[in-house]
């Protein structure tokens, strides 16, 4: 146990006091000598003596201080505890008072600086002392101060200094050696030990060499490589030795000679990373990782944990096999994507494709296994899904020992889900195309045979054997162009006359009807949203499109009745909602827009439809119903009425629990030309008309020509008739008409070309256009003043009321 300060001021008090009181006695016996050698009488000198003693005692017993025992926080510090409390053997504490005295050390503070001196005066180079004065100066200031590189002849230290105390008189200082690394011997262990065999076991390569080229360590895979035995020792030999190149700067190993197994040779030079700035490479040792690029010597197997643990986190789809084709793993995402339930991949990838593909996957990860590193794709069907080839990526993979192969294979359920949903809608705009070419010639036919009815039909009295056939061909015509009408909805060519409107309004106005429509059995139940936004839609056309709905929804609610003998139970839902932008966000639908949508949701619990066709439901001519009760047509109107009108329509089903439709409309705000042209009064200009009048008629049809032109006839009117464009402007050069009736599509010369040749020279005259496509196309497409519609197949008493309310001003 090492003395203190302490017990070495105790002893000095103690010699102190001895000296003072036989300094005491000296005087007093000098004194009595002295009396008794002036008075000549010894009892004087030894009273004196006496009475000296006396008043001693006395003064004694006055001075004396009273004893009390030490309590509490003011207890005599009992310093043999410090030191027990200090004694560390990895630093050297030592404990100052505000006098700069040392109080204690432990044993470590007296071996590295002795006893005799105090911090910051310890036996320490003069900056390291000048360095520690004034963390002394800091400590006592701000209570606590650290210092580094103190510098002596024993080592070099750093200290740490804090106040302590009760009265904070004391300076607390923890000296702690400041030790250097050999980081070139330190890695030459690494190489020579456990860090060498790792590197091995995954097929690399490791060395530690000399700034001078000298090889300190090598693990065996260098050995084995460099020298054909593992347990070849190698320091001291020239690195560069055991390497050569070729002449496209090919590293290999010299022994391996006609093998010649080309190696990528890493460099990292060893030193400090945090003054490596400062450090010149070429003098300092290096680690060498030589990798082969055409395998190793360790197996595929042995870094396979740790290429699995890495792989697994991984969104892609990637699984692992050996160059025979076994599968080492496979991480979730590669088992999702190819429809494995199973957690546990299975032994060959290819127990995943259907039989007819498992050799070409078979070869192709064997091709892939061995051979010069390369990559590429091989088109697959899966077990879980053989109708839809998937691209099943394949690499060959070096440097892991034996030759391996990756699989990838990315999850496409949703890209296929995409290409299906494009597919069908570029499908259906081709259909839709197809049905309102086929719908505009059909009218034309129709337009004759309804002409020619009605002609003869005024030669005919009821009663007439021939008066009901003509009728029944009259009808029947009129039937076809009911389903031409359908055709040009589902094209979007029919005439739309949009409206700004609420849904409810429609819903209300449409719901007496549904009533009486889908029977007592089946209730219809109504719910609106609150704050519905407007729509601009033809409420005639909207209606029609809850018909056809609410008709599909009363047959499949009664079918199921039928099927399960039940007297009730049908419901059929109407139901307008209000729909955001940041709700359409949230759906992430990749065909809705982002905005603002008024929805309309019409759902039944009937027997729904199958999977298989619900992808169908809106094509023409298509239907779930038995023959002979259904055209196919209806959910095609509806569909080119929702599109025509700007919306969307989207169809979920459940067998044997619902059928939802749900159609979005984009809400419209009426800008301030349509609120003021909404206001202004409408004033009709009519003209002054009596009856009669002459008319260019130019119709490139010469059945539908011959039909209007006797219709006009008959009405007292003169006709002028032309067979195309060019005919028709010639006609206009040679006399004066009150009204041009004339067809759109024509040869040479088509309506809307001619309509601006005739305004150049006659800017007031009137048009009539016959057509089968939609007004608004048409409008869009002709935009000029003064021009009139009407709709083919028409019958000769509509063109007669269409010229006379054009002729009017109307």
């Amino acid at each position: 146990m090492p003395s203190t300060v302490a017990q070495t001021e105790a002893r000095e008090n103690a010699s102190v006091h001895l000296r003072d009181w036989a300094m005491l006695a000296g005087a007093v016996i000098a004194s009595a000598g002295l009396l008794w050698g002036v008075s000549g009488q010894p009892l004087v000198a030894a009273g004196f003596v006496g009475g000296v003693a006396a008043i001693g005692a006395a003064l004694k017993l006055v001075l004396r201080p009273a004893r009390a025992e030490p309590a509490g926080d003011f207890a005599v510090p009992d310093w043999s505890v410090t030191n027990a409390a200090i004694d560390r053997p990895d630093a050297a504490i030592a404990i100052t008072d505000r006098a700069g005295r040392l109080v204690c050390g432990n044993a470590l503070m007296a071996q590295w600086f002795g006893l005799s001196s105090a911090p910051p005066g310890l036996p320490l180079e003069r900056a390291s002392v000048d360095r520690l004065e004034d963390a002394t100066r800091a400590a006592w200031r701000d209570g606590t101060a650290s210092v580094d590189a103190l510098v002596g002849e024993g080592g070099s230290w750093r200290a740490q200094i804090d106040r302590a105390g009760r009265g904070e008189d004391f300076l607390v200082w923890r000296f702690m050696p400041v030790t250097s690394h050999d980081l070139v011997a330190e890695m030459a262990a690494h190489i020579g030990g456990k860090l060498g065999r790792a590197l091995a076991r995954e097929g690399i390569q490791s060395a530690v060499v000399t700034p001078e080229g000298a090889i300190l360590s090598a693990n065996e895979a260098f050995a084995v490589r460099a020298t054909g035995e593992p347990a070849t020792q190698l320091a001291g030999a020239d690195f560069v030795s055991f390497l050569a190149s070729d002449e496209a700067d090919r590293i290999f190993y010299t022994r391996e000679g006609t093998k010649r197994t080309p190696v990528r040779l890493v460099h990292l030079p060893i030193a400090d990373p945090d003054g490596f700035a400062n450090i010149d490479p070429a003098r300092t040792a290096s680690l060498f990782l030589l990798i082969d690029n055409q395998g190793g010597v360790g197996e595929v197997r042995a870094g396979l944990p740790q290429i699995e643990a890495l792989l697994s986190r991984l969104p892609l789809g990637l699984a692992m096999t050996d160059r025979d084709g076994r599968m080492l793993f496979a991480n979730a995402a590669f088992l999702r994507a190819a429809g494995h339930e199973d957690t546990i991949p299975p032994p060959y990838p290819a127990d995943l494709v259907i039989k007819e593909d498992k050799g070409a996957l078979a070869d192709a990860i064997r091709r892939y296994g061995q051979g010069t590193p390369m990559s590429g794709d091989v088109a697959v069907r899966l077990r879980a899904s053989p109708e839809e080839p998937v691209s099943l990526s394949l690499a060959g993979v070096r440097g892991l020992g034996e030759g391996a192969v990756l699989l990838s294979l990315k999850d496409s359920s949703e890209e296929t889900r995409l290409k299906r949903e494009i597919a069908q809608a570029t499908k259906m705009q081709a259909v839709g195309q197809l049905a309102g070419g086929v719908a505009h010639d059909f009218n034309n036919v129709l337009t004759a045979i309804i002409g020619y009815c009605d002609l003869m039909l005024m030669r005919h009295t009821p009663g007439d054997s021939d008066y009901d056939d003509i009728q029944q061909v009259k009808a029947n015509s009129n039937r076809a162009a009911s389903l031409t009408r359908q055709l040009l909805a589902f094209s979007r060519q029919q005439t739309l006359r949009p409206q700004v409107l609420q849904l409810p309004d429609v819903v209300a106005e449409v719901s007496a009807l549904l009533k009486r429509l889908i029977g007592e059995k089946i209730v219809l139940e109504v719910t609106h949203d609150r704050d519905l936004g407007f729509v601009r839609a033809d409420p005639t056309q909207l209606e029609q499109v809850l018909l056809n709905l609410a008709v599909n929804a009363r047959d499949a609610i009664t079918d199921k009745l039928s099927a399960t003998g039940a007297k009730g139970g049908g419901v059929l839902k109407l139901i307008t909602r209000r729909v955001t932008a940041s709700d359409v966000r949230a759906m992430k639908s990749e065909i809705l827009p982002i905005g603002d949508y008024t929805a309309l949701v019409v759902e039944d619990n009937g027997h729904g439809i199958k999977p298989a066709q619900i992808g169908k439901i809106f094509e023409p001519f298509f239907t779930t119903k038995e023959k002979g009760k259904g055209t196919g047509l209806g959910l095609s109107t509806v569909y080119g009425i929702v599109k025509q009108s700007g919306g969307f329509i989207f169809a979920e089903s459940e067998v044997g629990r619902f059928t939802r439709f749900t159609i979005y409309l984009p809400v419209h705000t009426p800008d301030a030309a349509e609120t003021a042209e909404a206001a202004r009064p409408r004033v009709e200009a009519k003209r002054e008309w009596t009856g009669g009048g002459r008319i260019l008629l130019v119709e490139d049809e010469d059945t539908v020509r011959a039909v209007a032109e006797r219709a006009l006839v008959r009405q007292g009117y003169e006709v002028t008739t032309a067979a195309d464009g060019e005919e028709g402007l010639e006609a206009i050069g040679r006399g004066e008409f009150d009204l041009v009736v004339s067809d759109v599509v024509m040869p040479s010369m088509d309506g809307p070309a001619m309509a601006r040749e005739i305004r150049a020279l006659k800017p007031d005259l009137p048009f009539l256009f016959m057509s089968g496509y939609a007004e608004e196309h048409l409008r869009r497409e002709i935009d000029i003043p003064n021009m009139h519609f009407l709709a083919k197949p028409f019958s000769v008493q509509q063109i007669a009321d269409a010229v006379e309310m054009v002729l009017r001003g109307g």
